[in-house]
């Protein structure tokens, strides 16, 4: 999703807009090690029971991983050649085999980014295209094809995350799934385009693809079913999974799909939180991508009419890591083999592969967005609300906006402009697209309305707008990622079994949860999800959230690249 290191740096603090999930995920402090004013002390020998790691032939070789009671991981495996040296901005290629067993006791290297938030140089490795394998230790059940699979794209904003921040053992478990979560490229090493290259391709999505290709290989070997895969991310991983949607070079390679707080449409409009900011688009076109590669290029004093890669490859990963660059590429490029057509645009005109999808949103998505922009640019009374609105909207769109949204009806200004541009940016984009899929596919809507749920990022709620249901918020429900009450256990439950219900059978139904109505273009009907006995039924999206407006201000896809072929959608897989 969109940067916020820039509105930080100008508002608070240094911070990225990236996804909540990771910033979770601290390194834990290691040994102390003995000093002349603190003696060894000598501990008793504990004797433990041996546990057998268990062990798993893959294509390249032998991995050992962890048995944990009820499930078993694997962390840590290689699924493409490292892309160093003269492999950095080349397409993934095969991991080399390797001999013996490999232990996959631990997580691999992250790939290389900037901190989620504060000051600090980038970490990392360029050497990062590992992946995690977790699954039940029960044998699968006999004379089936093996369990469903779900491979997890996390978010960040293409510059931050990774695939061993997310703990998906409560998917594992209680859904009887394998959850493969995957590390890919970021910033200047997964979305850099230049002319020498012949344009952007998109090693970020193609390292997805490579671990799509992985999992085809080798998911049998985990007890998975490689004909039974479910693609599914948040933010920027459901940006991703939006990409795969619309991308030739997917085709076959997942049979399903989950698009967490990121469809196809998602924008964030101009003015929204910032003035002067601009509209956030996560895809642009392939030229832009290039043309800002050549920049980058001769600032870094690689410019010249041939060679340009071969200086930029013997740079330091630390002298391409910086926040500029970074942030620079963090657009997914259209226009090339890969990704030939906008996605909006091609969902629009059913050029998507033919999978069952579900998707949806938050309830607060803008929230945590808005938040850090307040103490600089604060929504203090009608009047600035009103300010804003015109600013945004012209007098006469601003007119019709503030009569959907009067900030009488809201506690503050501030949560009344983070309401509309959670409908705006979020919300009803999600909605459209879900009804361009179900003209040809299964497509499921739902919106995560816990206002009650866990902060885990580590921020405090800005004056006069707590967090509520914002973006990422619904991940603690689905990933081991922060404490939650009694009914919040329960919501966690029920979301799980939607989710890997559909994983299974492509319909989130599921015996015991409430049922889940499909969406349909005519009849849209979106689960709201809540704690609660009556937490969970359907709503009426669209008009509680003022789509009707929204979409008269949608802004109308780019026509396609001339040039680009856009791709025969893959059949649909038997129901």
């Amino acid at each position: 999703m969109p940067d916020v290191r820039r509105l930080w740096r100008r508002c608070v603090r240094p911070l990225t807009f990236s996804l909540p999930a990771v910033l979770l995920v601290a390194a834990s402090p290691g040994p102390e090690r003995p000093s002349a004013e603190r003696p060894v002390v000598e501990r008793p020998v504990v004797e433990r029971p041996v546990v057998e790691r268990p062990v798993v032939d893959t294509d390249r070789g032998r991995v050992r991983g962890l048995e944990h009671g009820a499930h078993r991981s694997f962390e840590g495996v290689p699924y493409a050649a490292a892309p160093t040296g003269a492999l950095r901005w080349r397409l993934p290629e095969p991991a080399p085999r390797w001999q013996g067993v490999r232990d996959a006791g631990a997580p691999g290297p992250r790939c290389v980014q900037l901190p989620a938030f504060g000051p600090g140089g980038p970490s990392g490795s360029e050497d990062c295209l590992y992946l995690n394998v977790t699954l039940p230790s029960a044998a699968p059940a006999r004379g089936g094809a093996g369990r469903p699979v779900m491979v997890w794209f996390h978010g960040g904003g293409f510059v931050n995350g990774a695939g061993d921040a997310y703990r998906p053992e409560r998917l594992a478990v209680r859904g009887d799934v394998v959850v493969v979560t995957v590390n890919y490229r970021l910033g200047v090493f997964g979305l850099f385009g230049h002319p020498e290259l012949g344009g952007a391709p998109g090693f970020a999505l193609a390292d997805q693809q490579a671990a799509l290709r992985w999992v085809r290989a080798n998911a049998g070997r985990f007890g998975g079913d490689p004909g039974s895969v479910t693609v599914f991310g948040e933010s920027a991983g459901a940006l991703s999974v939006c990409a795969h949607l619309t991308s030739p070079d997917s085709a076959g390679l997942f049979h399903r799909a989950i698009v967490q707080s990121g469809s196809c449409s998602t924008t964030i409009p101009p003015w929204s939180l910032l003035p002067a900011l601009g509209a956030y688009e996560p895809f642009v076109p392939e030229r832009t991508t290039v043309s800002d590669g050549d920049l980058a290029a001769a600032r870094l004093g690689c410019a010249g009419p041939d060679g340009v890669l071969d200086c930029l490859r013997r740079l330091d990963a630390r002298e391409l890591a910086t926040p500029e660059l970074m942030q620079t590429f963090s657009k997914v490029p259209y226009g090339g083999a890969l990704l030939p057509e906008e996605p909006r645009r091609a969902l629009e005109n059913g050029r998507f592969h033919r999978v069952p999808v579900m998707q949806g949103s938050t309830r607060d998505e803008m929230r945590i967005f808005l938040g850090p922009t307040l103490a600089a640019y604060p929504i203090a009374d009608g009047a600035a609300y009103r300010d804003r609105l015109e600013r945004s909207f012209g007098a006469p769109t601003a007119r019709a906006v503030e009569a959907g949204y009067p900030v009488t009806a809201y506690p503050t200004p501030a949560t009344a402009w983070a309401t509309l541009l959670s409908d705006a940016s979020f919300t009803c984009p999600t909605l459209r697209d879900g009804g361009a899929l179900a003209r040809h596919v299964p497509a499921y809507a739902y919106r995560f309305s816990d206002r009650g749920a866990p902060n885990f990022t580590g921020l405090p709620d800005a004056p006069g707008l707590p967090y509520g249901a914002s973006h990422g918020f619904e991940l603690p429900y689905l990933f081991e990622l922060a404490p939650l009450n009694a009914p919040q256990r329960a919501l966690a439950d029920r979301m799980t079994d939607y989710w890997t219900a559909f994983a299974r059978t492509g319909a989130p139904g599921s015996p015991g949860v409430p049922p889940w109505p499909r969406f349909r273009p005519q009849t849209p009907s979106v689960l709201s999800l809540a704690p609660g006995p009556s937490g969970i039924g359907p709503i009426d999206a669209r008009t509680e959230h003022h789509c009707a407006l929204w979409d008269a201000q949608a802004p109308a896809p780019a026509p396609a690249p001339a040039s680009a072929s856009v791709p025969a959608p893959a059949p649909a897989p038997p129901r």
